[in-house]
């Protein structure tokens, strides 16, 4: 019984872990980032009913400016992380497999470092990792915040947009690989 107890309590000092303190993002839910579990396949958006994703823009990790027009054309892979999130670190080289994959087919990987205390561990962990796509440092959640109207504040998420830069895919929790490879696939066919 006593191993129990123990044992839940150290799964609640590991989830607090992976909450955001208070005021550091002011996003959705009151600037808190959350650890969600992962959602079966998310939710792909039917073509008619698909709206345009927000412009926004930042600062690269190991330096430079970015912004969305750059993804123009492309179907693009949105995934918020942090170095910090167990899911994420998992899902970030399954990320980089799938990516080597299409990266030729007009497909692009974005990742968006968010409440990371300091962006040399963000950098530790894609240099580690050997993560070819580029992510931005987010540490204040501004695009989050940004993206308010899709679960952006759970970490990790994954918007996926198509070529007309319209969010086609959501998903809150860490994808599995044949779930992003199926949507890919399904907005590689689309005209």
């Amino acid at each position: 019984m006593r191993r129990s107890v123990l044992a839940a309590a150290a799964a609640l000092v590991t989830l607090s872990g992976c909450t955001a303190a208070e005021g550091r993002a002011d996003v959705t839910n009151g600037g808190e980032f959350r650890f969600v579990e992962g959602t079966p396949s998310g939710e792909v958006i039917p073509e008619a009913e698909r709206a345009p994703a927000p412009d926004f823009g930042g600062t690269l990790l190991g330096g430079g400016d970015w912004t969305s027009a750059e993804l123009d054309g492309d179907i693009a892979v949105l995934n918020f992380w942090g170095s910090w999130c167990p899911p994420c670190r998992v899902e970030t080289p399954e990320f980089q497999e799938v990516y080597a994959e299409v990266r030729d087919e007009g497909v692009t990987f974005l990742g968006l470092n968010v409440k990371e205390a300091d962006e040399q561990f963000a950098q530790a962990f894609v240099d580690s990792q050997g993560i070819e796509f580029p992510s931005l440092y987010d540490p204040a959640g501004e695009v989050a915040l940004v993206f308010r109207d899709y679960p952006a504040t759970a970490i990790p998420s994954t918007i996926v947009l198509d070529r007309d830069g319209r969010v086609a895919a959501v998903y809150t929790g860490a994808v599995a690989q044949d779930d992003l490879r199926a949507v890919l696939d399904l907005l590689l066919g689309e005209g």
